[in-house]
């Protein structure tokens, strides 16, 4: 392919670039970075373009892998490595996300009064909150899966009123 129509092709889906950045990053200026970022790299890898492959899939992917990458980087920026000696910052004491130590009786309550509910509806709620999905408690529970959401939003009513004072 020559180097005016790997050009003109490239100029051909910008907009599709553009909309697909979007998609992506779910902001505009970003999305232009990227669609900049992207036109440049395949611009730079023009040499590297083997005429029988798709195109668009090609300058397509080139965008994912940019993405992917910046994603990776900010995400290992914002990761704290504590480099103190002896790991100071390690070993500071955590805080025990209550604010107060009315918190701890509230969480004591909470937990009382989930233990309250019979088998039926204790043993779905409990799992549903540890993060099971819907599927897989009624697997395991071997229940239709709408009785298993019946159960659980019926233990969370019965949570809400028996909490209701907290609020």
């Amino acid at each position: 392919m020559g180097s005016s129509n790997f050009q003109t092709k490239l100029l051909g889906l910008q907009s599709n670039l553009l909309n697909f950045a979007y998609l992506l990053t779910s902001n505009r200026d970003d999305a232009y970075d990227l669609l900049q970022d992207t036109t440049l790299k395949a611009l730079d890898n023009e040499d590297k373009y083997v005429d029988n492959v798709n195109f668009k899939g090609w300058v397509f992917t080139i965008m994912r892998n940019i993405f992917i990458n910046n994603y990776r980087k900010v995400v290992r920026s914002a990761t704290i490595i504590d480099q103190t000696e002896d790991l100071y910052h390690l070993n500071l004491p955590q805080d025990s996300g209550f604010e107060t130590p009315e918190g701890s009786v509230a969480a004591k309550e909470i937990t009382a009064a989930i233990d309250s509910f019979s088998d039926d509806y204790r043993i779905p709620f409990s799992m549903h909150v540890a993060g099971y999905k819907y599927n897989e408690i009624a697997e395991k529970m071997n229940l239709p899966l709408g009785t298993v959401k019946s159960r659980i939003f019926f233990a969370r009513q019965r949570l809400q009123q028996t909490l209701k004072d907290y609020r």
